[in-house]
């Protein structure tokens, strides 16, 4: 496996619209300062507002999202025939996404046709092409990258309108409301921060950080560095030393961690883009002769139910929710459109997994 190293990632964050998330359970109250580690509480730095300051939750519900007004239309009737590409299915965040899919085009008693690109972007542009093929009343794409927009404004083209689903696509290929109708996500950007946060609670504002970047080039790996990266310049004594892209696997996370803490024994913390490389990265630790959890601390994002037994466990010190089960969700917009027009980004609301709540929520996790 090739290793990319990237610089950080400038960026304005794009403005989220606050709706309930497909999961009803509500967001937990703030930990402590520094609890729900393993071990001791770690004192706070003194010049790290971080580390005393409450969780920043979810990003406030902006205003003036415009709404779809020049995508193709789809017609309002009783039954649908839709595909879906889903870029992957190397993680259960993946499968749980498209069990999510299948399971609500069962229950509403729709046609689902699902390719999945296997983690190959021309794969997934020949996929789109083939489901256009198809002619479809409509298309749910997952991009693997942002570079995905030409195909999809090709989907436009040819009168399907497309739902994106969990990250974005250029706008500069594909305009959004017209080239497609919206974009479904999580705030990538605020799920940074919260992590950003986490770490400065986890290690009192003072750490030597790897962190394990997603896919290069896909809207969280973009975006969860930048809400990260940016707000732990809040802590002088949080410092990046390493970043780079283990591409959202478990494999690739142990892998990568196994080099880097070679390079960088000093290493105190690591913060994993998703809770896959954070669990290759907690196999890689102990490999090295350290203790999870004590030695090195991990912070990640995604809550799946591997990572919340590790929370549990005290290995991984938090995991910032990122709900993979978009089927409600994507659906119930599908028809909103059907029906109406619908705002062009829409942003789901995530949780927060610590100490204090993983136990409980272990079993309904994916």
């Amino acid at each position: 496996m090739q290793l990319r190293t990237r610089a950080m990632l400038a960026g304005v964050a794009v403005a989220a619209l606050g709706l309930a998330g497909c999961s009803n359970d509500a967001a937990p109250s703030a930990p402590a300062a520094g609890g729900g580690g393993a071990g001791a509480p770690p004192a706070a730095a003194a010049n790290c507002p971080l580390a005393s300051a409450p969780d920043p939750g979810n990003s406030a519900p902006p205003t003036g999202v415009p709404m779809a007004s020049g995508a193709p239309k789809l017609e309002a009737k009783p039954t649908y025939k839709v595909a879906f590409s889903q870029n992957a299915s190397n993680n259960p965040w993946r499968l749980a996404e498209t069990a999510s899919m299948q399971d609500e085009a069962t229950k509403l008693g729709y046609q689902l046709t699902v390719t999945d690109a296997n983690n190959d972007q021309s794969k997934q542009i020949q996929d789109i092409k083939g489901l256009i093929a198809q002619k479809p009343d409509a298309m749910f794409v997952a991009p693997i990258t942002e570079q995905l927009g030409n195909v999809v404004a090709e989907a436009a083209g040819a009168g399907i309108p497309v739902f994106l689903l969990d990250r974005n696509v250029d706008p500069a290929a594909a305009k959004p409301g017209e080239d497609f109708v919206t974009v479904i996500v999580s705030d990538f950007v605020q799920q940074g921060k919260r992590a950003a946060w986490a770490m400065a609670q986890a290690t009192g504002g003072n750490a030597t950080i790897i962190e394990l970047e997603g896919t290069t080039g896909s809207s969280p790996a973009i975006d969860r560095k930048k809400g990260f990266d940016e707000t732990i310049t809040q802590c002088p004594g949080l410092q990046v030393v390493v970043s780079q892209s283990a591409d959202f696997t478990r494999a690739d996370g142990q892998e990568v961690t196994e080099t880097l803490l070679q390079s960088h024994p000093d290493a105190t913390a690591v913060y994993a883009h998703n809770d896959e490389m954070a669990l290759g990265a907690i196999a890689a630790i102990r490999a090295a002769g350290k203790v999870p959890g004590q030695d090195i601390k991990v912070v990640s994002i995604d809550g799946s139910r591997d990572a919340l037994t590790a929370v549990d466990a005290g290995d991984l010190y938090t995991s910032v929710e990122s709900n993979p089960r978009f089927g409600p969700k994507a659906f119930e917009t599908m028809k909103q459109y059907a029906e109406g027009q619908v705002p062009v980004k829409l942003v789901l609301e995530d949780r927060l997994f610590n100490k204090a709540n993983a136990a409980q929520n272990i079993e309904s996790a994916y």
